[in-house]
């Protein structure tokens, strides 16, 4: 099966909570799984009006709530979490200043909460620590929280014009994972190949209420990522280096395009569902 980052099920379930379009425990639920419970850790302004400090995704979920419905917040629509998924020479969406930045490029992921009514933003990193075996994994994970920058422009693409490039780039991926001979030597590769080509996306990766369109270019960016990363072990097919340096650069470059896809599915809260 077919996943999304941490920081992915984290801003489309908790911004599902902040409209009240989902439930505070499937949420927790979606974005823990088999972890061991993540831990809040604050190192910047807490949230105003919220009578004690969050120190799990339970309380901080229910902390954005609660901020977004007292003084100057909402009930219902009350704010909505970001994603971000940068990487060194694409820092798009990191919302700064230099410490958010440099953190969020570190852990390549994201996610930046904004409540209704109130000015000021707040920027989740997770620091994963794994444990454990194949088949019995684990993991710590703390999101460490900081103030964010003011709100710019935002960069992100349409999901629209995510779905059109997405095509594309599912092509160019597609090549490279026919070209993939790592399966001649590594039993477990062929596998793999095999569950990044006919693996759907897995059912609690988004909230139900995610609209069609954005559930096709989630499905489809976890798969050109999924691809990316098992072309990026091996140099497949390509036997001369320069051969080898052209099918990585193309690799990077629809990967990109997979992330910015991501990003877009992921934070479109408020395009209407479409079909």
């Amino acid at each position: 099966m077919l996943d999304l980052p941490r920081s992915a099920r984290l801003a489309a379930w908790g911004t599902g909570v902040l409209s009240a379009d989902v439930s505070l425990d499937a949420a927790v639920a979606a974005v823990t799984r088999q972890d061991e419970p993540h831990v809040v850790r604050w190192e910047g302004a807490a949230l105003p009006g919220v009578r004690s400090v969050p120190d799990d995704v339970t309380t901080l979920l229910a902390g954005f709530a609660e901020c977004a419905a007292g003084p100057g917040g909402r009930g219902g629509c009350g704010g909505r979490l970001l994603l971000a998924l940068p990487v060194p020479g694409d820092p798009r969406g990191l919302p700064g200043p230099a410490e958010v930045n440099v953190a969020a490029l570190e852990a390549g992921e994201c996610v930046v909460a904004e409540v209704d009514g109130h000015e000021g933003r707040w920027a989740l990193v997770p620091e994963v620590s794994e444990f454990g075996s194949v088949l019995e994994p684990g993991a710590f994970v703390t999101w460490a929280v900081r103030t964010a920058a003011a709100r710019r422009v935002p960069d992100s693409s349409s999901v629209a014009e995510s779905e059109r490039e997405l095509r594309v780039a599912l092509g160019t991926a597609t090549q490279a994972l026919a070209s993939l001979d790592v399966a001649r030597w590594r039993e477990e590769a062929a596998d793999r190949i095999a569950a990044v080509r006919d693996g759907g996306l897995v059912g609690d990766a988004v909230p139900p209420v995610t609209s069609p369109r954005a559930m096709r270019v989630l499905q489809t960016a976890a798969r050109v990522l999924a691809i990316v990363d098992l072309a990026a072990e091996d140099d497949g097919a390509a036997i001369t280096s320069v051969e080898a340096t052209s099918r990585a650069g193309a690799l990077r470059e629809v990967g990109a395009v997979a992330r910015r896809a991501l990003v877009a599915a992921v934070n479109a809260h408020a395009e209407p569902a479409r079909p």
